[in-house]
């Protein structure tokens, strides 16, 4: 199980390679890469223009809060592996933010762990975002979307 937060870019195809190398109980590995986009829907409907993201963060806390995620997976499915890499600092559109990664010896299972750690990530991981728009620097909020999404895996 890993957790990075990182400044640099990661090259998804290396990281997946390395997530289970050698571990002949891995029957699949599922992945989700977030990106910045170029633009920014708010309110449902006001499409707004994103010329960069920058994403800030508290050393030691945000790493923990991460592991305590990944844990929380682990505990509800059978996990050969799982990574986490997620980035800071000044992201432009394109650019990768983070890589959530998840092998196990069924496919099921890695499908569903990958699914609940971008979900918790959204709405649990500590990261601020602001957005540099026409308008200036706008900070980005919570969204009711994720929050739905993130209530589903409740217990």
């Amino acid at each position: 199980m890993s957790v990075r937060v990182q400044r640099e870019d990661f090259d998804v195809g290396a990281e997946l390679a390395a997530l289970a190398a050698g571990n002949k109980r891995v029957g699949a590995i599922t992945s989700f890469v977030g990106l910045v986009r170029d633009l920014h829907v708010r309110e449902g409907y006001h499409r707004e223009a994103v010329s960069a993201m920058t994403l800030e963060h508290y050393p030691g806390m945000t790493e923990t809060a991460l592991e305590e995620i990944e844990a929380e997976a682990s505990k509800r499915w059978p996990l050969e592996a799982t990574l986490i890499v997620h980035r800071y600092g000044r992201l432009e559109p394109g650019d990768r933010i983070v890589l959530v990664a998840v092998a196990s010896p069924h496919r099921e299972a890695a499908f569903e762990a990958c699914h609940f750690l971008i979900d918790w990530l959204k709405t649990k991981a500590p990261f601020w975002k602001v957005e540099d728009t026409p308008k200036g620097e706008q900070w980005v909020g919570a969204h009711e979307g994720d929050d739905q999404a993130a209530k589903k895996w409740e217990r």
